[in-house]
């Protein structure tokens, strides 16, 4: 005869602060799945002429391609400017919100970069409202809405840390660039998995940079991808819409 016992697995006693630690960390996780819904995946920002045009040919070009976009682009101005976003959500200073949700667009050095920009903040804010965030609704019908407003809202309102959201931010953006690299040059899968792991050693040390800058000193520095998106947006046959 078979006979049941109650038996209680034992739960360490733990903090309601670290608790919310917890649960902020994986809303962040949740932020920046590939599973969110904003279209990201359809966006190679220059890499696709890159590839074409023969800039790109191999794992090492790749890793250098977007290492060297980390290090120009987002970690001179996508951080920093996450930062000031995000305090200014936290001071609920809308009036700020746009200010550098409008300096971040105004920097983006191509046509489909900006609508890059725009279009992954519009889908964001479409999202966002049925997240419990209904403060993004406003930003629905707007064009000063970039992806990092949004995106710093939702940090901000569950309580994740700038450190921890601008490092979010640039690893969902680097492994991005990893998968839309495995289909365009082609690259299998484990070799895209060595490039993201290189790149990702670099995130902490770009994010600490892009949080330390002044605001006289905001500002990307990367030629190459800004040709690369101007060009691309006449190439003749495309994958990918930047």
């Amino acid at each position: 005869m078979i006979t049941h016992t109650n038996t209680r697995i034992p739960m360490t006693t733990r903090t309601e602060s670290v608790i919310n630690t917890d649960i902020a960390r994986l809303r962040l996780w949740q932020l920046i799945s590939p599973a969110l819904p904003v279209g990201a995946y359809a966006y190679s920002t220059g890499l696709e002429y890159a590839v074409d045009c023969g800039w790109i040919t191999d794992e090492a070009s790749a890793s250098d391609w977007i290492t060297g976009q980390l290090r120009h682009n987002l970690s001179a101005l996508d951080v920093p400017v996450l930062k000031r976003l995000y305090h200014a959500w936290q001071a609920n200073d809308v009036a700020r919100v746009a200010h550098w949700s409008r300096f971040l667009l105004a920097s983006r050095e191509s046509g489909e970069l900006l609508t890059e920009d725009r279009h992954l903040g519009a889908a964001l804010a479409r999202l966002l409202p049925d997240l419990d965030l209904e403060e993004a609704r406003d930003w629905q019908d707007t064009n000063d809405c970039s992806f990092a407003a949004m995106f710093s809202l939702a940090a901000t309102r569950w309580q994740v840390s700038i450190t921890e959201a601008a490092q979010g931010l640039l690893w969902a953006w680097c492994e991005n660039q990893v998968a839309a690299a495995i289909k365009l040059i082609p690259l299998g899968q484990t070799a895209g998995q060595r490039i993201l792991s290189q790149i990702t050693q670099q995130v902490p040390a770009a994010v600490n940079h892009g949080l330390s800058l002044d605001d006289d000193d905001i500002g990307a520095i990367a030629p190459g991808v800004a040709l690369a998106s101007a060009r691309h947006e006449t190439q003749y046959s495309r994958m990918f819409r930047s």
